[in-house]
């Protein structure tokens, strides 16, 4: 097979988007992959082609790399014609080195290809009802997974990995840049000092593909909006045998349409009527729990006082009692009177003098005073 670049193993521009060079590269590989094409040595040989290809542009240092050098980026030791750097300028570049190493990874140390796999976020909503009592909750995600095929390790079954000729196993090369000389990471093998002669075809050399899990998570009794919960190791997998990251619950409580939360308190707005209210008595308040709470209510009491009744909240979360349950009383003035309602309120209007009402009689009273100087 004639050897072509690798845009057009990829049968892509050279322009081409990271979603469209990925794209076509599973189309391609589906088509030539081995077991599909028993016997064809072309087919595994153009495999094996856009494989490489796809292994370079999916990189953005690669791909960077190879648009300006091509292949010989990654031949030789170096870019462009540079790949004897370290070799013509070997005493400023261990000066170089001597001064910046630490800073820079050290001479000749490969970075680790073990690396944790990411964190991931999952943001689940409740209700209060469901905050209150605690629960468990089944969730699906799409996870960046272990590899089954190769179990992790990106290369195919019977394969391994071998030592980078690019970089001879240190994990950086180095590079000249006018009168300087400049280490950096290998950009064949990521600073990894090894390469994968012949990466799985599931996951093609990254051992790990993503998959659909279904995970059971425990909500607690008395979490609040903005809870974050930690499933160890439920993250994405780690590369080359690293740990995987954690998953992160997030908590939306959804409002409640009677109680409104305040940290462990549950508070409420309750209406009574006007005759209640004047002459006292009691309620029955149901909480989250299922209880019917009775509520006295002192004669005269006035819109927007409040009520406590402790230990009828919300529970404390990982910890023992609950809030207090806090009503505010919405005094209601009557719209719809029978004849007789009015009557008898007629009746009682006669036999105000306003020592009723002190605010009210005292308010115009103060107005007046304060308008007329009397």
């Amino acid at each position: 097979m004639s050897e072509l670049d690798y845009y057009s193993l990829l049968e892509v521009e050279r322009t081409a988007d990271d979603k469209t060079i990925k794209t076509s590269y599973r189309r391609l590989a589906m088509r030539y992959h081995p077991d599909k094409n028993p016997g064809d040595s072309d087919a595994e040989e153009r495999f094996k082609a856009i494989s490489e290809a796809y292994d370079c542009l999916k990189d953005p240092q690669k791909r960077a790399a190879y648009d300006r050098y091509g292949k010989d980026a990654f031949q030789g030791g170096g870019f462009g014609g540079f790949g004897g750097g370290a070799q013509d300028f070997g005493g400023f570049s261990d000066i170089f080195e001597s001064v910046f190493g630490e800073f820079m990874g050290g001479r000749g140390q490969a970075r680790s290809s073990v690396q944790r796999g990411a964190d991931l976020r999952y943001d689940l909503k409740i209700n209060l009802e469901e905050a209150f009592k605690g629960k468990t909750v089944d969730i699906e995600i799409d996870v960046a997974s272990v590899c089954d095929a190769c179990h992790g390790s990106g290369a195919k079954a019977g394969s391994g990995r071998k030592t980078c000729d690019t970089c001879h196993g240190s994990g950086r090369i180095r590079v000249q840049q006018g009168f300087f000389v400049v280490e950096q990471s290998c950009p064949v093998c990521q600073g990894k000092g090894e390469v994968i002669s012949d990466p799985c075809p599931e996951c093609h050399g990254e051992g790990r593909c993503e998959k659909h899990k279904t995970l059971s998570v425990n909500i607690p009794a008395g979490v609040d909006d903005g809870t974050r919960i930690r499933l160890s190791g439920e993250g994405e997998a780690g590369l080359h045998g690293g740990p995987a990251g954690d998953l992160y619950i997030f908590i939306h409580v959804t409002p409640h349409q009677v109680f409104q939360r305040e940290s462990y308190n549950l508070f409420a707005h309750v209406p009574i009527s006007f005759t209640k209210a004047a002459l006292g008595g009691s309620i029955h308040v149901p909480s989250l729990d299922g209880e019917q709470y009775e509520i006295s209510i002192p004669a005269g009491i006035q819109s927007g006082k409040q009520l406590k009744r402790r230990g009828a909240g919300m529970p404390v979360l990982n910890g023992r009692g609950r809030g207090d349950l806090i009503i505010q009383i919405d005094v209601e003035t009557p719209t719809r009177l029978t004849a007789k309602q009015r009557e008898l309120l007629e009746q009682f209007r006669e036999t105000e003098t306003g020592e009723e009402c002190p605010k009210s009689s005292g308010f115009f009273s103060k107005l007046k005073t304060i308008l007329t100087g009397e």
